[in-house]
């Protein structure tokens, strides 16, 4: 067996992506796959839509029935944790592999995005902590 470095076997690969690349698809098949960006959006609004109006009538339930909702400041840093460990785990990779294949372009940005918006959502989590976790 021959040993192939992992920059010759990329670049085998990128040659294939690009012989593929020059191959004309199906009309159809074209319409299709320009669909499911527009489908993907709308069902994600559809599901945005469908939370919040739950999350407003949960709260409101609660009000009404005397039990006061904790303070929401302990969700939102607890969502911005999540939010940024996860984006920094799916902007860290992409940011390395973009640099890689394509080195320092436009596409590069694919990764970069993520990743500084996971450390934003991280920088968030870090300065704003409670009165009662600054004492400690």
């Amino acid at each position: 067996m021959q040993d192939v470095s992992v920059q010759e076997q990329l670049q085998q690969i990128l040659l294939q992506l690009q012989r593929l690349e020059g191959q004309h698809t199906d009309p159809v098949a074209q319409i299709l796959l320009s669909l499911v960006p527009l489908v993907g959006i709308i069902a994600g609004m559809v599901v945005l839509i469908i939370f919040i109006r739950h999350y407003y009538a949960t709260r409101r339930q609660m009000i009404e029935a005397g039990r006061f909702p904790t303070p929401t400041i302990q969700y939102l840093r607890s969502l911005a944790l999540l939010g940024g460990i996860l984006a920094i785990s799916s902007g860290l990779p992409l940011t390395l592999l973009f640099l890689v294949v394509e080195g320092i372009s436009y596409p590069l940005l694919g990764g970069l995005i993520p990743l500084f918006v996971g450390i934003g959502l991280l920088i968030f989590f870090s300065l704003s902590r409670t009165e009662s976790e600054q004492d400690r």
